[in-house]
């Protein structure tokens, strides 16, 4: 088995689903996917690199996938899965908003860089909202060396926007709404 991290992010709606309705039915799609998956919390977060658009719900996902699984094979799932929930990649604009976007952060210790993938991510480290959710789900123990490694970057010295709202099973469908409306364009502080 090959442990991988993933990172999820919508700031967009699709087929009358709030983004964090689109996070859920990722979230159970990657639960067939990965095997003894774990979700963090999600947080909302103020867009980086394309700042005029709504925040954005990110949340990291942690799991194994079987020995013979390749990054590539990874991706075309994690792809499928953007799809139906709305994304169409012709149609964005680079670091826009989107429905669905789900980024392979780690793949067990495997180094890739190639056109369409790269692995580790190549802005994992400069990304608060990949870092924080992923800390909260990265077990002290065995993987206490990439925790401490997330934990030492220089992007989590500023955290400001950055909300916890909670696991996405406990938030329910009132305050999920709430969630969004208020999500919309947050100060900037």
């Amino acid at each position: 088995m090959t442990r991988v991290l993933l990172g999820l992010g919508s700031n967009k709606s699709f087929a009358g689903k709030t983004p964090l309705e689109l996070l859920s039915g990722a979230e159970k799609r990657l639960s067939k996917v990965l095997v003894n998956a774990k979700f963090s919390s999600v947080y909302r977060t103020r867009a980086m690199y394309v700042e005029d658009q709504d925040d954005f719900y990110n949340m990291t996902a942690l799991g194994f996938v079987p020995d013979g699984t390749s990054p590539e094979s990874l991706l075309k799932t994690t792809q499928k899965i953007e799809a139906e929930f709305g994304r169409d990649r012709s149609k964005e604009i680079r670091f826009g908003p989107r429905s669905l976007d789900i980024d392979i952060e780690l793949f067990g210790n495997a180094k890739i860089d190639t056109p369409d993938l790269q692995i580790p991510h190549p802005r994992v480290k400069e990304r608060a909202f990949v870092l924080v959710p992923a800390i909260e789900i990265l077990d002290e123990s065995s993987d206490k060396s990439i925790r401490d490694e997330f934990i030492s970057s220089p992007a989590l010295q500023n955290t400001a926007g950055i909300e916890k709202l909670g696991k996405l099973d406990a938030l329910s469908g009132e305050m999920k709404n709430q969630a969004v409306r208020n999500g919309r364009k947050s100060k900037k502080c």
